[in-house]
């Protein structure tokens, strides 16, 4: 497993959660930080405080076009280099097909798909430069298998996960190594918070889980930290579902 000291890592959705595990886990590898996130500043101080180098955080709402590659910019500007790309922001809206808004539409693929897609395209430079370089994607199960009243969050899930094994594809020649984890119900502040007066959801989620139980923040920063770390080059282009078993049945 690589030694990450003198590498940098730019983690998105960083301020908690999985995101906030693997910025821990990659700092505690060597790698210096530059975390991002919509969460408030207290929370992204923390995290990079906790990571210690010369990591550092920006606060950046990912809906909007061109934030993506201002983030990449930022980044470069204060490391000059990037290494490491985990594109671990997501947006969720849950509602039965046929009441989606062009409102909904435009935030989630914005932030779900948007910037993974120009994150992505914003690094190669450097990294082909660099002579490589690792991309992880963080889909979902909800990108292979429907789900009720997830049918925008899937679409982008389902999205990230044929724009993983194209950037795979195209760039893997350049020493660039692209894969995707798709996590099932991990038990991070959203999950917490969404199904906290929903005994009856909870039961319902749980109950299409093999394991019996929801995933761990740690276990899912687990699986992005090898794909990272790795030194490997040998998986590309692969979606490694995370999920207790939820798609096997």
């Amino acid at each position: 497993m690589a030694d990450l000291k003198g590498k940098v890592a730019l983690v998105t959705g960083a301020s908690s959660g999985i995101g906030r595990e693997v910025a821990l886990r990659l700092a505690r590898r060597g790698a210096d930080v530059f975390a991002v996130a919509e969460g408030t500043e207290a929370a992204l101080r923390e995290v990079t405080a906790a990571c210690g180098g010369r990591s550092t955080f920006r606060i950046m709402d990912l809906a909007f076009a061109g934030v993506a590659e201002k983030m990449v910019e930022d980044c470069l500007a204060t490391f000059g280099r990037v290494d490491i790309l985990v594109n671990n922001a997501g947006a969720r809206c849950y509602k039965p097909f046929g009441e989606f808004t062009q409102q909904d539409y435009e935030f989630v693929q914005g932030v779900n798909l948007r910037t993974p897609f120009f994150a992505s395209q914003a690094v190669l430079p450097a990294m082909r430069a660099q002579g490589g370089g690792r991309i992880v994607i963080v889909g979902s199960q909800l990108g292979e298998v429907a789900a009720p009243d997830a049918a925008l969050y899937g679409l982008t899930k389902a999205a990230l996960i044929h724009l993983t094994k194209s950037i795979a594809f195209e760039c893997g020649a350049s020493g660039i190594v692209v894969n995707c984890v798709s996590p099932g119900p991990t038990e991070t502040p959203y999950i917490t918070n969404r199904l906290a007066d929903k005994p009856e959801l909870r039961k319902k989620m749980l109950a299409n889980v093999p394991l019996g139980r929801f995933l761990r923040t740690e276990e899912v920063a687990e699986a992005i930290e090898f794909l990272c770390i790795s030194e490997g080059t040998a998986i590309q282009g692969h979606n490694l579902l995370v999920d207790g078993g939820w798609v096997i049945h």
